[in-house]
């Protein structure tokens, strides 16, 4: 390597020191932030709960605080009223409030407004800090209902799939939706990957950030033949290449023995020796659940069908079943 070279390596060193430096800076100060938003909402309602102050108190805080701090934001009665909010919402959970310092006010602002109870703000919270989600993404996931489609998810896996990554049942889903692809009602299965391809970013967000995207219509070569698995992505947590096959009509039993084929194919002359068994997604618009169960029952490779949605499902038609849900699990008990 020539001197040049080595200064430049010594310089990118020095730059990732400084980068990595700053990133703890932010944390450290967000979480700072947080704790004061938290003291000052504590205050605020136990002044507000001992009948020391009234409502317009906060008015009159303000307002001192804006005369006395011109130079600082953040703290005008509608902040303050959050704040307050915040503190009066996750208080008596000690589960949660390590999480809230790990993320940004605006995310703490959306999860606490918009969810309906501390079950799925927990949800939120856990999935935000590890996804590492911008408010944009958050926002976007809260409207697609995933809290409602996890909890209502009965995704099947196969015995191989269960045995060798039991974790998958939390990673999978049974249903995707993939809203921001703009697809007409009746499209290609070339349409939807190629929309999937142009809205790559979207699509790992909607599956989960540990996918690493491999290729599109991967090849495979067994005999003198050729074959293409439509989507190839290596998962980073279960250590393994994950296929997605994709179906633009309901689900039939026969895709099934062409995945386990691609599955074996990857294993044989693909995955690496440190690597787990390969996994497949069959990715079908339409699925009934008794048929995917009879097809899985005597697979003998790690699969799982999923169907996936290209409108968002309402978010009150998707409450309105989780209810039902919650009310069957609470006759059953």
């Amino acid at each position: 390597m020539k001197k040049n070279e080595l200064i430049y390596t010594d310089f990118s060193e020095i730059r990732k020191l400084i980068t990595d430096a700053r990133r703890r800076a932010f944390k450290a100060v967000n979480s700072e932030l947080i704790n004061l938003y938290w003291e000052i909402g504590k205050y605020i309602s136990e002044k507000i709960e001992s009948s020391q102050w009234g409502n317009k108190t906060i008015d009159q805080l303000a307002d001192f605080i804006k005369i006395k701090e011109p130079n600082i934001k953040g703290f005008e009665r509608r902040n303050l009223y959050r704040m307050k909010q915040f503190y009066e919402t996750y208080k008596d959970n000690e589960i949660v409030t390590p999480l809230v310092t790990q993320l940004p006010w605006t995310h703490n602002l959306i999860i606490f407004s918009r969810c309906k109870n501390s079950e799925e703000r927990k949800f939120y919270l856990n999935l935000t800090v590890k996804e590492k989600y911008t408010k944009r993404e958050l926002d976007r996931q809260i409207n697609s209902g995933i809290f409602e489609r996890t909890m209502l998810a009965d995704v099947k896996l196969t015995t191989p799939l269960r045995e060798i990554a039991p974790e998958s049942k939390s990673i999978f889903r049974d249903s995707y939706v993939f809203e921001f692809l703009e697809l007409p009602k009746v499209h290609s299965e070339s349409d939807l990957k190629r929309a999937l391809i142009l809205y790559l970013k979207d699509f790992i967000i909607e599956i989960g950030r540990d996918f690493t995207f491999i290729g599109q219509e991967y090849r495979l070569q067994v005999g003198n033949s050729d074959f293409f698995i439509d989507l190839l992505f290596f998962h980073r947590e279960l250590q393994c290449l994950v296929v997605f096959e994709l179906k633009i009509d309901k689900f039939k039993p026969e895709y099934l023995g062409q995945l386990e084929f691609y599955l074996e194919a990857l294993d044989r002359t693909v995955r690496k020796t440190h690597e787990n068994p390969s996994i497949g997604i069959l990715l079908c618009r339409d699925k009934d659940d008794e048929v995917v169960e009879f097809a899985l029952n005597r697979s003998l490779s790690p699969a799982l069908i999923a169907e996936y949605k290209t409108k968002l499902i309402p978010k009150e038609i998707l409450r309105q079943k989780l209810n039902e849900f919650y009310e069957i699990l609470e006759k059953k008990e």
